[in-house]
């Protein structure tokens, strides 16, 4: 039996991963659950999966929800909130795994105490390494940690890629990653049009069930530069080698090109539940609860290059990469800041890039060497974001 610890569990990550989990109690027993501020949720999830600890992060809630568990079933569940708490949970000592699933720079601190931990590591949150980088893998080295990549993306890569790739044993053999990409709901929207796009617009996936930063991140292909880093950082690829493949299907979550002309694509339904139950079973498998993909109602399958004038988010992207140090960290913070202030009615959709390329413009680029470096370069991105957007 396998402790879990959910990081973020009433989000779409989150209750998908206890979706799962339910399915195999006999694996797993839920240790301890982490919200932000949706304690309604939180306290059904407790009634169903009754874990030792849950932590929520705003203090006012977490006193709301110790009331709300006076006199019911479940009133001997231990409440902790304050985000330092996160960093306790990740690390108990009959926490096995950690589905990191916290939105953003907010899931790093606590990712990474996991991974200096030991810990199995479930990453959903591409923040955390976008960000850190190879201080995140050094750690992970160090400690003997063992990390899946949750993203539908980077889990179809890790599961096409030759075993022993972790050791660098693809270098000769893996010739490049085609990551793919819905396009998200603007994908074909006059560019004259994108102006006027609206939240609730954005939000709208044509084919996944994510949260709203998320699908404003796919709908701006931010999702998609965000993921190129994380797959350079993940498998020891050069920008370069990552070819980001318009596949408005979704059926197609990722493929590995290998230099004697094999191209290995890994195929599903999009149900983020196949990625949490491969990397839950990992080195096996067991049934996620997704019905199989049915081959013949497929009827076509679409390819094409993305339009980085339509999409300048996945530009900078690539740019903030090329130019290293903790330009991936200013990127993100600028990002996160701006799709704030777009969901908030006080910006644009066509502001979101400008606001990220003149903060990446306004700040100099600096070694990550360690961690202060990068949380203070988090911070910097994040007050001259908002300054940019007091500007417009």
């Amino acid at each position: 039996m396998k402790g879990l610890c959910i990081l973020g569990a009433t989000g779409s990550i989150g209750v998908s991963t206890l979706d799962v989990a339910a399915r195999h109690s006999d694996l797993y027993k839920v240790v301890a659950l982490t919200a932000n501020n949706n304690i309604d949720l939180l306290f059904e999830q407790c009634l169903a999966h009754r874990p030792e600890v849950v932590v929520v992060v705003d203090e006012h809630k977490a006193l709301a929800f110790a009331e709300k568990l006076q006199g019911s079933p479940i009133a001997d569940i231990k409440v902790l909130s304050g985000a330092a708490s996160l960093e306790q949970v990740a690390t108990l000592d009959n926490v096995d795994s950690v589905m990191a699933a916290i939105v953003g720079a907010a899931g790093l601190l606590p990712s990474l105490a996991a991974a200096k931990a030991g810990k199995t590591i479930l990453l959903a949150n591409k923040e955390a390494l976008v960000m850190s980088g190879d201080i995140f893998m050094q750690a992970v080295r160090e400690s003997g940690a063992h990390l899946l990549p949750i993203d539908s993306e980077h889990n179809a890569i890790f599961q096409c890629m030759p075993a022993g790739y972790e050791s660098g044993m693809h270098a000769k053999q893996a010739r490049r990653i085609l990551l793919t990409a819905s396009g998200g709901p603007f994908r074909q929207m006059p560019v004259e049009q994108l102006p006027h796009v609206t939240p609730a617009q954005a939000v709208a996936h044509p084919n996944w069930d994510m949260g709203k930063k998320i699908s404003v991140d796919s709908a701006t292909m931010m999702n998609k530069g965000l993921e190129m880093i994380e797959a350079c950082i993940l498998f020891a690829m050069q920008p370069e080698q990552i070819q980001v493949v318009i596949h408005p299907q979704s059926v197609i979550h990722s493929m590995v090109d290998y230099v004697d002309g094999t191209v290995l694509a890994q195929m599903g339904n999009p149900d983020m539940r196949v990625p949490i139950a491969y990397s839950m079973a990992w080195p096996e498998r067991f049934d996620s609860g997704v019905e199989p993909l049915n081959i013949f109602d497929v009827k076509r399958m679409d390819f094409e290059a993305p339009n980085l004038e339509r999409f300048p988010c996945l530009r900078l992207a690539y740019q903030a990469i090329a130019t290293g140090g903790t330009m991936p960290t200013i990127l993100n913070a600028a990002n996160e800041i701006a799709v704030d202030a777009f969901l908030n009615e006080r910006i644009r959709f066509t502001d979101i890039p400008l606001i990220i390329e003149r903060c990446m413009d306004s700040l100099t680029a600096t070694p990550a060497d360690n961690l202060e470096i990068i949380l203070a370069a988090d911070q910097q991105a994040r007050t001259v974001s908002r300054q940019l957007i007091t500007e417009l």
